[in-house]
């Protein structure tokens, strides 16, 4: 009877153990009757998979980028939902985020270290010197939640000081492929869209530099944080042909690293920019440029 019993119990732990809760609703208004709303492929076969066959295959992985766009809920709700079940098919290592700077890591660490014992900071937006530019209602339930994991939450991105002295002086980017022509000459055709076509052809470079350390930073970050690690950030940081991914093959590490973008449905996203994409609802467009043309 006791072997029975025991069986039984090791039965129940092991489907437990691989039941995946499922992905959370869109919250975007946009796209919902979208064909491919929810679809994950895996961009190099083309294939559509489900989240359970994509946790199966992030779970090996030393280095996991997940790329965002920042002002989209449902990629932070996707994002919180990966966090759990990842750490559910792995013992999780570390999860770095683009909106943690340096200089905020100690208050990071001095907030886990409470919420691990449930006292979680009456005001987390405070204790954490949270920076406003991250909308704090789309960021908090993640952050709350890495807060009270056993893993260390770290910060990937530069500190304002160290912008600063990129812009006074340009360091030289060590490494073929993130310093090749192609990929600067693409960098820089972004930075110059991306500012509404406003900039002085004079500040580009150090918006380049700044750009390029940010991606750098990130990459050193993840090599030095406890594997396997988790990167959240922008899409743009994470792109293999752009991003993170360059900056991690110059520094000897080409190999271990998985991206998923997260992209709203109707966009392009191919094998070159990423491994898998997770199509959402999309977020009505914004004409930022709109308020900044005479």
């Amino acid at each position: 009877m006791r072997v029975v019993l025991l069986s039984c119990l090791m039965l129940l732990a092991a489907c437990q153990s691989r039941y995946v809760l499922p992905p959370p609703a869109p919250l975007a208004p946009l796209g919902r009757e979208h064909t491919d709303l929810g679809r994950i492929v895996d961009l190099a076969s083309g294939q559509t998979i489900s989240p359970e066959q994509l946790l199966s295959r992030l779970a090996p992985a030393q280095r996991v980028l997940v790329g965002e766009q920042h002002d989209n809920p449902d990629h932070h709700a996707v994002q919180l939902w990966l966090s759990r079940e990842l750490s559910r098919q792995r013992p999780q290592g570390s999860v770095l985020m683009e909106m943690l700077n340096p200089d905020q890591q100690s208050r990071v660490d001095q907030a886990q270290a409470a919420a691990r014992t449930w006292q979680v900071p009456a005001d987390p937006f405070d204790a954490l010197a949270w920076q406003s530019g991250w909308d704090w209602s789309l960021y908090g339930p993640l952050v709350l939640h890495q807060l009270r994991q056993p893993y260390p939450l770290l910060a990937a991105n530069l500190d304002r000081a160290e912008i600063m002295q990129i812009y006074r002086q340009r360091p030289t980017l060590q490494g073929e492929r993130s310093s090749a022509g192609e990929v600067q000459a693409r960098l820089l055709a972004d930075i110059r869209e991306s500012h509404c076509g406003l900039l002085p052809d004079s500040q580009l470079p150090a918006m380049l530099a700044v750009q390029q350390q940010r991606d750098r930073r990130m990459a050193e970050a993840l090599l030095a944080a406890p594997q396997p690690s988790l990167l959240l950030a922008g899409a743009f940081h994470v792109r293999k042909d752009l991003g993170v991914p360059l900056h991690l093959g110059d520094l000897d590490a080409q190999t271990g690293n998985v991206v998923l973008i997260l992209a709203e449905v109707g966009r392009a996203v191919d094998a070159s920019m990423a491994d898998y994409v997770w199509f959402t609802a999309a977020q009505p467009a914004q004409d930022h440029c709109a308020k900044l043309r005479p």
